[in-house]
């Protein structure tokens, strides 16, 4: 889990690694000051010598100022280095998610991925930079340090060597219970993400039912939850400080105790005794400093382990190693398909059918009869469970992905525009464009009329999500930006329903005499947005009930007749 984190650190290394070579110089010039302080006390003020305390004192000056320099530096390096490490690490997240195919994004969800890209690397962005510096300075100013009171008296250095296991247990008893908790609530971030998302996308629909005390009610149960499990943490957390403050003061108080026998008895001397408590003091500062860091490491551990498994995860559907990249026409076959999102529960069932290059082919079936679901198997947004679905007589399995979507437009349920000009939006469907390409497409999908309207025309600013323009307006700005791709088969996922019945007829008479040999599928709740069509698929709970003419369907099928006849019928006794 580790290696696959400090992957990410890349052209950090150096900075890093400089990073630790200042700290360390640091940590060496600091514990040559108390040794120098012993120095000034012993032959310097006991030996009333003047020339001693100039000299040992302008050499302590010196350190001094070269332990700040060397400091400094350690501060400057560990930060350019973290923030560094950080940005690859979001960057190898986000271009790992653009690989997953649908069913790997609904594994984690959404609001998930913007907690673990934003919140979790944060904490390993702090908890890298105590890492280089921290991590590296505290053992070792206490290694240090240790060596030198050793050097003064060895007797008194085995008070440290038996605080440490015991603080070193206490410390590894904390953090054990501490971890499952601080996990629950980096989960609990997920849902309060979710929670604002989902508020925040539906806030007209919550103003207009005058419904924001329970959105807020919904808000600070979550929030409530993340504060008690984080009062939890960090109670047992907050043990950290005190125990090490009373093993290393409990050191300190054995230290003078002893010490100040040796003094009397006169095998130590008083600047001995003043640098082993300075020596002392050090040592509760490195474990102090080193208890910060390992608070951090217990709350980013969970962290790094959610950020691992975004990164372990394995797009579903991939490229095989000798991809097919180029689609000759827009033939489409499905042979015995069957489709289920969770083991067991079908909801595609033994699909055959055969649609011709060019053909306009509508889909009509009631609510949850799997209409979107059939047409995504088409560009692989999903992968079949079992069976096969061949364009131009290959599987789509066998095509390059990005060859095949580029051929294969589709124009989902859910219209998005992304905020930026018209002309930016439409040039999703193709970088280059020029302007009489993205011209000729909105003529098709009847966008010119509205775009002359805006003072801006094209170069017209898109809030995000498409707000400043009307549903219509942004069903034919998505069905355009799809043309744009030339694709080989485009497909509309119930596209038109916000666009007038006039409108829809003249994009559908665009189709025909515009790409009359692009294979274009219609999904559509309304009758007249198929009927004109050359053959229509009736779906029924996940299976072909009939695929034939609208003419034949309405004499033989009985699900095309009733929604014929309530839509058609229906509409004409209101007359």
């Amino acid at each position: 889990m580790i290696k696959k984190i400090l992957k990410s650190v890349r052209e950090y290394k150096v900075v890093s690694i400089l990073t630790i070579v200042f700290i360390s110089l640091e940590v060496i010039l600091d514990v040559l000051i108390p040794i120098l302080m012993t120095r000034i006390i012993d032959y310097g003020i006991n030996m009333k010598d003047l020339n001693t305390i100039i000299i040992i004192g302008g050499i302590l000056v010196l350190i001094s100022f070269l332990s700040l320099l060397f400091g400094y530096l350690s501060s400057r390096y560990a930060a350019i280095a973290s923030s560094g490490f950080a940005r690859n690490l979001r960057h190898d997240m986000y271009y790992k998610i653009q690989d997953y195919s649908f069913s790997n994004i609904e594994k984690f969800s959404s609001s998930s991925l913007v907690t673990r890209l934003t919140t979790d690397v944060n904490n390993l962005q702090m908890t890298y930079q105590m890492l280089i510096r921290i991590a590296i300075r505290s053992p070792l100013m206490f290694i240090f340090s240790l060596v030198m009171v050793y050097m003064i008296n060895p007797k008194i250095s085995f008070i440290f060597l038996i605080v440490a296991p015991i603080l070193g247990f206490l410390l590894f008893f904390i953090a054990n219970k501490a971890h499952p908790l601080f996990e629950k609530v980096f989960q609990t971030y997920d849902d309060l993400n979710n929670r604002v998302q989902e508020n925040v996308r539906g806030i007209r629909v919550v103003k207009s039912y005058v419904q924001e005390d329970t959105e807020i009610k919904k808000f600070n149960i979550i929030s409530n939850k993340i504060y008690h499990n984080f009062i939890k943490a960090e109670k047992l957390v907050a043990l950290n400080t005190p125990i090490m403050r009373f093993c290393i003061y409990t050191a300190i108080v054995l230290i003078c105790f002893v010490g100040s026998r040796y003094v009397v008895v006169g095998s130590l001397t008083t600047g001995q005794l003043t640098g082993v408590i300075t020596y002392a003091a050090q040592i509760l500062n490195s474990f102090m400093m080193l208890s910060m860091v390992y608070v951090n490491c217990i709350i980013s551990i969970p962290s790094m382990e959610r950020i691992v498994e975004v990164l372990d995860e394995e797009a579903s559907i991939k490229n095989n190693d000798k991809p097919i990249k180029d689609v000759a026409n827009g033939d489409i076959e499905f042979q015995n398909v069957s489709f289920s999102y969770k083991k067991g529960k079908e909801v595609l069932k033994n699909i055959n059918l055969k649609i011709k290059s060019g053909e306009m082919i509508g889909i009509i079936g009631g609510i949850g009869s799997s209409k979107s679901t059939l047409v995504n198997l088409i560009p692989r947004l999903y992968d079949v469970t079992s069976g096969s679905i061949k364009i131009a007589g290959k599987d789509v399995r066998d095509y390059d992905i990005k060859t095949l979507r580029d051929s294969v437009s589709v124009v989902l349920q859910k219209n998005v525009l992304f905020s930026g000009t018209i002309n930016e939006n439409l040039k999703w469907g193709k970088k280059d464009a020029t302007l009489d390409e993205i011209k000729s497409v909105c003529e098709i999908a009847c966008c010119n009329e509205f775009i002359k309207k805006f003072k801006d025309g094209y170069d017209t600013y898109i809030d995000q999500g498409g707000t400043n323009v009307s549903g219509g307006q942004k069903q034919r700005l998505c069905i355009a930006r799809a043309l744009l791709k030339k694709p080989k088969i485009i497909i509309l996922d119930d596209s038109t329903s916000a666009v007038d019945t006039k409108t829809e007829a003249m994009i559908r008479d665009g189709f025909s005499k515009y790409i009359p040999e692009v294979t274009k599928i219609i999904i559509a709740q309304r009758i007249s947005s198929i009927e004109d069509c050359d053959r229509v698929i009736v779906l029924d709970n996940g299976e072909i009930s009939d695929f034939d003419t609208p003419q034949n369907l309405l004499k033989n099928n009985k699900i095309y007749q009733e929604v014929y006849y309530s839509q058609v019928k229906g509409s004409d006794s209101n007359e």
